[in-house]
C-alpha cells in the first residue's frame, strides 16, 4: 500500500493513524493488530533499555576500527549541539558500536542502520520525558513508513545501496518525531520525504565488508538529518515530491548503482588506499591469533 492511501483512510475515518497502520497490517498479513502492537512495544522497550545501558560506552568491536566514538562524543567539550541532538547522536553511535561488538540491538530497519530510530526515541524519552504510549504510537507510525519502503522498494544495502538502509531509518526517525509532536500524518509524510531525499544516492561501501566504517558514524550523522527534517516538517515546510514518489525514485537510483557500491566492499571509500591497508592489517592480526 502507498503512504498516500494510508493518509486517505485517515482523512475519511479520522481514526488515530497508528491504529490505521496496524489495521492495514492485519489486512495484508492476517496478523492480530494487538499482537503486532505488543511486538512493537517490546522492540521499543529493548531500544530504550539498550540506549540507557550503552550510552557513551566503550566497545570492543570485531575489527577495532570503531568502539570509542560514542564515548568520545558523550564527553565532548565544548558542545555545539542542543542536548536533544547530543543525546540522540550519542545513542546512534552507541547502538552502531554495540552492533559491531555483537551486542543486542533492534534492526530498525537493518542492523547497519540500527542507531537512528533509537537515537530519536531515547532523546524523546530522556529529554522530553515522553509518555511511553505516545512514544509507541509514534514508533508504530515509523514502522508504517519502513513497511511502505520495504513493500515498494527495498531495505537492503546489497540491493539499493546505503540510501535504502540509513535513508529509510532516517525517514522513519523523522516521521516518528513529527508524529510525536504533531499527530499529523500529512506532516509525517513530508518529514519522511525530506529525510529520504537528503540521503538519496548514498552508496553502501563498508571497509572490508564489516559494518563499522563508515556505517557507525553514518548513524550519528543521519540522526541529525532526521531531527532537522522533522523540524522543517513541523514548521510547515513541505516536500514538493510526495513520499511515495521519493521511495520509487530511491528504488530506481538503487538499481542503477553498480555492484561495487552495493555492500560488496569493492567501491567507494572501501576501495581507497588507506582502506585496503587497514583491511590487510586486520587480516594479518587475525592470522597471528590462529
Amino acid at each position: 500500500m502507498k503512504f498516500a492511501e494510508l493518509i486517505e483512510i485517515w482523512q475519511n475515518t479520522n481514526l488515530e493513524f497508528s491504529e490505521i497502520i496496524l489495521a492495514q497490517e492485519m489486512i495484508e498479513t492476517g496478523r492480530d493488530p494487538e499482537k503486532v502492537k505488543q511486538v512493537l512495544s517490546n522492540l521499543l522497550r529493548v531500544m530504550l533499555e539498550e540506549a540507557e545501558k550503552n550510552f557513551g560506552k566503550r566497545f570492543e568491536t570485531l575489527t577495532g576500527l570503531t568502539g570509542d566514538n560514542a564515548y568520545k562524543l558523550a564527553n565532548v567539550k565544548p558542545r555545539m549541539m542542543s542536548n536533544f541532538n547530543h543525546i540522540a547522536m550519542v545513542v546512534a553511535l552507541s547502538m552502531g558500536e554495540s552492533n559491531a561488538s555483537m551486542g543486542r540491538i533492534v534492526a530498525c530497519p537493518t542492523a547497519g542502520s540500527c542507531g537512528v530510530v533509537p537515537g530519536v526515541a531515547y532523546a524523546l524519552w530522556e529529554v522530553e520525558k515522553a509518555n511511553f504510549d505516545d512514544l509507541l504510537k509514534a514508533f508504530i507510525v515509523a514502522s508504517g513508513i519502513g513497511n511502505v519502503v520495504a513493500k515498494r522498494a527495498t531495505l537492503s544495502g546489497a540491493a539499493g545501496g546505503c540510501q535504502a538502509e540509513i535513508g529509510t531509518a532516517t525517514a522513519m526517525a523523522s516521521g516518528l518525531l513529527t508524529y510525536y509532536y504533531s499527530k499529523d500524518p500529512i506532516r509525517v509524510g513530508h518529514a519522511a520525504a525530506l529525510a529520504l531525499k537528503a540521503l538519496m544516492g548514498l552508496v553502501c561501501d563498508p571497509v572490508g565488508g564489516f559494518v563499522e566504517v563508515p556505517c557507525v558514524k553514518r548513524n550519528g550523522n543521519a540522526v541529525n538529518v532526521a531531527i532537522a527534517t522533522a523540524e522543517m516538517a513541523l514548521a510547515g515546510i513541505e516536500s514538493v515530491i510526495p513520499f511515495d514518489e521519493v521511495v520509487e525514485a530511491m528504488y530506481e537510483v538503487g538499481k542503477s548503482l553498480p555492484e561495487s557500491l552495493r555492500e560488496t566492499g569493492l567501491g567507494g571509500i572501501a576501495a581507497t588506499k588507506t582502506a585496503k591497508e587497514v583491511v590487510e592489517k586486520i587480516r594479518e592480526n587475525w592470522k597471528g591469533t590462529e
